[in-house]
């Protein structure tokens, strides 16, 4: 019989709590991938009195158990977020807005962390220690809380835009490049929302199919 798959757990926060490196805060994002929509992060502290029970990686997670865990966290933990709208992504390139975004939920948060744990191998520069940790949204318990944050916050824009630009089916694809959004986007050409610098895009305005939506200069920021 297969071992059962290790859960994230506090005892990473725990050992850095007793070596005296609090606050610790754990940071993930979500949406590097989609050809529309921002890229999400968020940085979390979580109370060690108070760790929810249940977490995990938001992709291993139902949309109900991340729901019902979302509000667990933003009642029991210091939560901050930070958006990477298209503008910037397109204008300094996914990694660059994905460490920006990191970078300033991270400078959201209502105390200044002394450690600051990240998922994935690419930390961003902030001013105090950062441990990067591969895989960490399934191992360290304030990243897998950050993970659900972002995860949730990011659904429920998409499914707001799918609202405003009926007929592309974010609520469904989330943004990303499924065969539903590009035949929306060979339909109905680019919205504000969709990323010039990804290649689906890009090929489908040098065919010159797009009617494109310009931003406003302050989305860029």
């Amino acid at each position: 019989m297969a071992a059962e798959r290790q859960k994230p757990d506090f005892s990473t926060e725990r050992a850095a709590w007793k070596a005296g490196d609090v606050p610790v805060a754990g940071v993930d994002e979500v949406g590097r991938g989609p050809l529309a929509g921002p890229v999400v992060a968020c940085a979390v502290v979580l109370d060690p009195k108070r760790v929810p029970k249940g977490l995990d990686d938001s992709k291993k997670l139902t949309a109900v158990q991340r729901e019902a865990l979302f509000e667990v966290i933003c009642a029991t933990a210091e939560v901050s977020l930070a958006f990477a709208p298209p503008a910037r992504i397109d204008g300094h390139n996914i990694r660059q807005a994905t460490l920006w975004a990191q970078a300033k939920a991270v400078a959201g948060l209502p105390c200044t962390p002394r450690l600051v744990l990240v998922d994935g191998n690419d930390p961003p520069p902030i001013g105090c220690a950062v441990r990067a940790i591969i895989g960490g949204d399934g191992l360290v318990a304030s990243i897998a809380a950050a993970s659900i944050v972002a995860k949730v916050t990011r659904d429920r824009l998409m499914a707001s835009l799918g609202l405003a630009h009926p007929g592309y089916g974010f609520e469904r694809h989330m943004g990303y490049s499924t065969p539903e959004h590009q035949q929306a986007l060979a339909a109905l050409g680019a919205c504000r929302h969709h990323r010039t610098s990804f290649a689906p895009v890009r090929e489908r305005l040098a065919q010159g199919v797009l009617a494109l939506e310009v931003p406003a200069p302050e989305a860029a920021e």
